[in-house]
C-alpha cells in the first residue's frame, strides 16, 4: 500500500525549495561580482622595495601600503577591487571595468611624498605636516586651477618662510617637490623645459598661516590627480610595475556569454544522461543539482568572492563531482536490486556501500584544492576557492539532499517491485 505522506512530504519540500530559489536567485546574481576577465579592467603585479636605504620591508609595510592602495582606488572609483599580498613582497592590484590605465598606473605606484625644500634641495616641510584629507581644487585670478592645502602648525610654516625670504632673490624659492629622489637637483632641474618638480615660488615675507595653495602649470586633470593623491596619502614604500595586463569590457562580457552558454550545454547534457540512463532516480539527482548550484552561488555571494572564469569552470567541475557522488550511489544501488533485495533493501545497502567512496573522492579533491590555493596566484587561487565551495555542497546535496528524496518515495512503497526506474531491466534480477 502506497503512503502517499512520504509523497505529499516530497513534493512540499520541493514547493518550499522553489519558493525560496525563486524569491532570491535574482538578488543573488545581481550580487555576484565579476572578475577582471568577465568584467574587463587592469590587473598590475608590483614589486615592493623599502622607501629609504636601510628600511626592511615587513609585513606590516605591505599592510600599509595596501590600506594606502585601498583609498587610491576609491579616488578611481571602482567598487570591486582585489589587492593581495604574494610571496616575495609583491603585491597584486585588480580593478574590474577601470578604463583609464594610465590613471591607475600613476595613482597607484607614485608614493606621493611631498617635500617643500630649499633651492639647496634640504626640505624645510614634507608631507606629515600636512591636515590629512584637506587637499583640494580651488581657483586663482585668471581662473587657473590650483591646489590649496591645509598645515597643522602655522609657526611652523612661519619660521620656515621666514627663514627663506631673507635669502636674496633668486635664491628665495620654495621647491615643491613630488616624490623626490636621491640625485634630484633643483639646479639642474630649472635649468629644463618640463623640471621634476611641481612649482617654485618666491617667498618675499612671513607667512604666520595654515593654508598654502601649490600653483603650476595646471590642467583641471593632473590638479585633480595632485590633490588625489595629496588626500590618499603617502605610500611607506616604493613600487615597480613587474607584470600587468588589461582586459576590454566587450572581450569579458564576450567571454562570459559563452562560457555560461558552455556551461547550460554541459549542465543540460548531464541531466539528459542522468534521466537516460537512472531514470527515477536521475530525476531526483537533477533535483539536487539544481539546488547545489543555487547553494554554491549563495555561498559565493554570501563571502563577498569575485567570480573569474576558472571559477566558472570550477562551478561546471563542481557539476561534474556532484553527478558522480549520484552515480556512485545510484549504480550501488542498481547492483543490489540486481543481486534480487527489494528496493527498500537496496536502497540502504547502496547508501551505505557508496558513502566511503564518495567521502575520499571528494577528500582528495578538497586537499588537492587547498594546495593551490595555498601556492597558487590569483587566477589558482580564485579557481580553488570556487572548487572547494562546490566539492562541499556537492557532497551535502547528492550525499544527503539525494538520499533525503528517494528516501520519501522508497519509505511511501511506490517504487516497490518497479526497477526500471531505477534502470534495471527485471530480466538482470538474479533469482537466487
Amino acid at each position: 500500500m502506497v503512503k502517499k505522506g512520504r509523497i505529499v512530504s516530497f513534493f512540499a519540500i520541493l514547493v518550499v525549495l522553489a519558493v525560496i530559489i525563486g524569491f532570491t536567485i535574482q538578488p543573488i546574481i545581481h550580487n555576484v561580482k565579476l572578475g577582471l576577465d568577465l568584467k574587463g579592467g587592469f590587473e598590475v603585479l608590483y614589486q615592493v622595495k623599502p622607501l629609504k636605504e636601510g628600511q626592511k620591508v615587513t609585513n606590516d609595510t605591505l599592510k600599509n601600503a595596501v590600506a594606502a592602495i585601498n583609498k587610491r582606488i576609491n579616488v578611481l572609483g571602482v567598487s570591486e577591487p582585489e589587492i593581495s599580498i604574494e610571496k616575495g613582497h609583491r603585491i597584486r592590484v585588480q580593478l574590474p571595468g577601470v578604463k583609464d590605465q594610465k590613471k591607475a598606473r600613476k595613482l597607484l605606484s607614485t608614493t606621493a611624498n611631498l617635500t617643500f625644500r630649499d633651492v639647496n634641495d634640504n626640505v624645510v616641510l614634507d608631507g606629515s605636516d600636512l591636515q590629512a584629507g584637506k587637499a583640494k581644487i580651488v581657483f586663482n585670478d585668471l581662473n587657473k586651477p590650483i591646489v590649496s592645502l591645509k598645515l597643522k602648525d602655522a609657526d611652523k610654516f612661519a619660521k620656515v618662510t621666514k627663514k627663506i625670504s631673507s635669502m636674496p632673490p633668486g635664491q628665495n624659492l620654495m621647491v615643491i617637490w613630488l616624490d623626490y629622489n636621491k640625485g634630484d637637483s633643483y639646479k639642474e632641474e630649472s635649468q629644463k623645459k618640463d623640471p621634476k618638480y611641481i612649482s617654485a615660488p618666491s617667498v618675499n615675507k612671513v607667512l604666520n598661516t595654515k593654508d598654502v595653495v601649490i600653483e603650476g602649470q595646471f590642467t583641471m586633470e593632473r590638479a585633480t590627480t595632485l590633490k588625489d593623491l595629496l588626500n590618499a596619502g603617502s605610500l611607506p614604500v616604493k613600487m615597480k610595475e613587474i607584470y600587468s595586463t588589461s582586459v576590454g569590457a566587450q572581450f569579458g562580457q564576450d567571454a562570459m556569454q559563452k562560457t555560461v552558454f558552455a556551461g547550460i550545454i554541459g549542465i543540460a547534457a548531464i541531466f539528459l544522461f542522468m534521466l537516460l540512463f537512472y531514470r527515477f532516480g536521475g530525476f531526483i539527482a537533477i533535483l539536487t543539482l539544481i539546488v547545489y548550484i543555487y547553494l554554491v552561488l549563495a555561498v559565493f555571494v554570501g563571502m563577498k568572492a569575485v567570480l573569474t572564469l576558472p571559477g566558472i569552470a570550477a562551478l561546471i567541475l563542481g557539476v561534474g563531482m556532484a553527478v558522480d557522488a549520484n552515480i556512485i550511489t545510484l549504480e550501488r544501488i542498481k547492483e543490489e536490486i540486481r543481486s534480487g533485495k527489494t528496493i527498500l533493501s537496496a536502497f540502504r545497502a547502496g547508501n551505505r556501500r557508496s558513502l566511503g567512496t564518495i567521502f575520499d573522492a571528494n577528500l582528495t579533491t578538497i586537499i588537492a584544492a587547498a594546495v593551490m590555493f595555498v601556492y597558487g596566484t590569483s587566477a589558482v587561487k580564485g579557481f580553488a576557492v570556487m572548487l572547494i565551495v562546490s566539492i562541499v555542497v556537492s557532497f551535502i546535496t547528492a550525499v544527503y539532499g539525494a538520499r533525503l528524496f528517494l528516501w520519501l518515495w522508497v519509505q511511501s512503497q511506490a517504487l516497490n517491485k518497479k526497477p526500471g526506474y531505477f534502470g534495471v531491466k527485471k530480466g538482470d534480477i538474479s533469482d537466487l
